[in-house]
């Protein structure tokens, strides 16, 4: 189970980095810039591990992050990486989605109780925008969550990925997927739902004040959750996968769509963001959960 472990941590934190890497360069291309290399990211990160903290705002700022990268790391490990696989399922047996949404949690509370303590107006504004959107991107994501253990009369996501065999959840419950999805774009930060970090208005939101080790460490964990949430959408509507090809396919496909559609939409504002939610989605959540 170590190696396991290690290898899903491992895996989660390079797709991760070499995902937000495309982003970055895709993203500057469709501006016309050349942008960094895909490379870049990882650079960042092992360059940042090795650099002193400039700032210093108590134990619970510093406790904020590891609360974050603890919800990060416990996401991925109860995500089974493949379907009917004895191998990279980490913990998945003794948890189920509703552990799984637990865990999703850490992280925005984790960012909300460091960044609280280190007074800056930015970090405080971000958080405020974060935890507000946060309500409207889970209400849709539930629902259709909801939705899934209901059909499926279970929540185990083993059980939901070996039931698609035949038909993906995306075609057998398709309003259930368009529910999900938008809210997952809000849950990976992309436009429109980005205005928790926007750098024209609050320079970066939580991250303002995050330097040294503890930056590196937040840049980790933001890739390593990010992974998860692409995982995590893969084995509940896209059938899981049966090999790491097929998941490096399947989470590159989700990827792709997410950059398009940050790179086409403009910016919601918090207000518009959770009205959007609340109204659109979630509506069609509900209607899908309806059929169910």
């Amino acid at each position: 189970m170590f190696l396991d472990i290690l290898f899903m941590l491992i895996l989660a934190y390079f797709f991760g980095f070499l995902y937000y890497g495309l982003y970055r360069n895709i993203s500057a291309r469709v501006h016309g810039r050349f942008g960094p290399s895909i490379a870049q990211s990882f650079y960042d990160s092992i360059k940042l591990f090795t650099k002193d903290n400039t700032t210093n705002f108590g134990w619970m700022f510093y406790a904020g992050i590891i609360f974050m990268a603890t919800g990060a790391i416990m996401t991925v490990l109860f995500i089974p990486y493949l379907n009917n696989s004895k191998y990279l399922v980490g913990f998945s047996q003794y948890g189920n989605l509703i552990v799984i949404l637990y865990l999703m949690v850490l992280g925005p509370l984790g960012n909300a109780m460091g960044i609280g303590s280190n007074g800056n107006p930015f970090g405080a504004m971000g958080i405020t925008r974060g935890l507000t959107r946060l309500i409207g991107l889970e209400l849709p994501f539930y629902i259709a969550v909801i939705g899934l253990m209901i059909a499926n009369q279970t929540a185990d996501i083993s059980t939901i990925m070996t039931n698609q065999s035949q038909t993906w959840n995306i075609f057998a419950h398709p309003l259930l997927f368009i529910g999900a999805f938008i809210s997952f774009l809000g849950f990976m930060g992309k436009s429109p739902f980005d205005v928790v970090g926007a750098p024209q208005e609050v320079y970066s939101g939580p991250a303002s004040e995050f330097s040294g080790k503890f930056f590196g460490l937040a840049l980790s964990q933001s890739a390593i959750f990010s992974f998860a949430k692409l995982l995590l959408m893969v084995d509940l509507f896209l059938g899981g996968a049966s090999n790491l090809l097929d998941l490096v396919i399947k989470t590159f496909i989700l990827f792709i769509v997410a950059v398009f559609v940050g790179n086409v939409y403009a910016r919601f504002t918090t207000v518009q963001s959770v009205e959007f939610l609340v109204r659109v989605p979630s509506l069609i959540a509900l209607v899908g959960l309806f059929f169910v």
